[in-house]
């Protein structure tokens, strides 16, 4: 694993440094308006190298009994970047962007469908793999809203992705190799050593969406095999922080998919703290919820309730 790490971190510095240059070439860059929380035109889509490294790195170490699986979650993503990379350089509508999301998530469901249940067998089988796919759906989303400040996605991605593999590990085997977060983790602090504050370059949603995907096929495979409390635990700050802010603004009647500076994280920026203040925040939450996370192997409800505590406190620091 910390061979893989290495290799994984080192290639994704490498290779978006060299996609930075193809985007200053070109001339792709994020432009600042009223909802953007910096004010320069840095270059967007460095999830470009970060998907890349993935997808290789993915394909290598696959276990033989896993390789059409993960083939299929594998060119799935692809399908995400590719239209996402579109929408990138013209802003596609939404219905495009979800029905790429809905297909991509679909054949994967098929494999699901085939493990044990991801709601423990409270639910139907059908419901149980629909509500699922429906929550990997907002899952994907909301990963992709809350990439607004510098160094906050890595960072979430990378505690994610050692979440898991620390879970995984201690019950190898288990549904997913510990490689493959270990993987997605190693990518994820490579590309903060460019998008760090102040970021030479974004992530784009070529980036943001793949990895949503990703980690939510990641986490459903946790929970399908019974570590559903820290499948639950190991994003609850982005689960909170996006649908708290989803359903504050449906209720006021606004376009939730449009663009927009109301998340927790972004209204603390707004108030004066720098965008690596924020980001540390994250990491520190995140480590707290890493270690319900473990603890939440022994003891499940006691865990989670501790996990809410947590973020609801973070929420409030950030909000203050």
């Amino acid at each position: 694993m910390i061979v893989l790490a290495a290799a994984v971190l080192i290639a994704t510095v490498v290779a978006t440094g060299l996609v930075l240059k193809f985007l200053r070439r070109r001339a792709i860059f994020d432009r600042p308006n009223e909802r953007s929380s910096h004010t320069g035109m840095i270059p967007r889509g460095g999830g470009l190298a970060v998907v890349a490294v993935i997808f290789v790195a993915w394909t290598g170490i696959a276990p033989p009994w896993e390789h059409l699986e993960i083939a299929t979650v594998l060119f799935a993503a692809l399908l995400l970047a590719g239209v996402s990379w579109i929408d990138d350089l013209r802003s596609l509508p939404p219905w495009v962007r979800l029905f790429a999301q809905a297909a991509a998530v679909l054949p994967a469901l098929v494999w699901l469908g085939h493990k044990a249940p991801i709601f423990q067998g409270i639910l139907p089988g059908p419901v149980d793999i629909i509500l699922a796919g429906l929550m990997w759906l907002w899952f994907i989303n909301l990963f992709n809203f809350m990439d607004g400040i510098d160094g906050i996605t890595g960072v979430e991605t990378a505690s994610i992705g050692v979440g898991i593999a620390f879970v995984t590990a201690q019950f190898h085997p288990s549904g997913v190799d510990p490689l493959l977060p270990t993987a997605v983790a190693a990518a994820a602090l490579g590309f903060l050593w460019w998008n760090w504050h102040p970021a030479k370059v974004f992530l784009g949603d070529v980036g943001s969406v793949p990895l949503g995907y990703l980690l939510g096929w990641l986490l459903l495979n946790l929970a399908s095999d019974g570590f559903w409390a820290a499948a639950f635990i190991l994003p609850l700050y982005y689960l909170t922080d996006a649908t708290i802010t989803l359903v504050r603004r449906a209720a006021r009647g606004e376009r939730v998919w449009e663009a927009h500076r109301e998340h927790f994280y972004q209204r603390a920026v707004q108030n004066g703290r720098s965008h690596a203040v924020v980001s540390v925040g994250v990491g520190v939450c995140n480590l707290a919820l890493l270690g319900l996370a473990a603890l939440s192997l022994v003891w499940p409800w006691e865990a989670l309730a501790a996990a809410f505590v947590v973020v609801f406190a973070f929420l409030f620091w950030l909000s203050r």
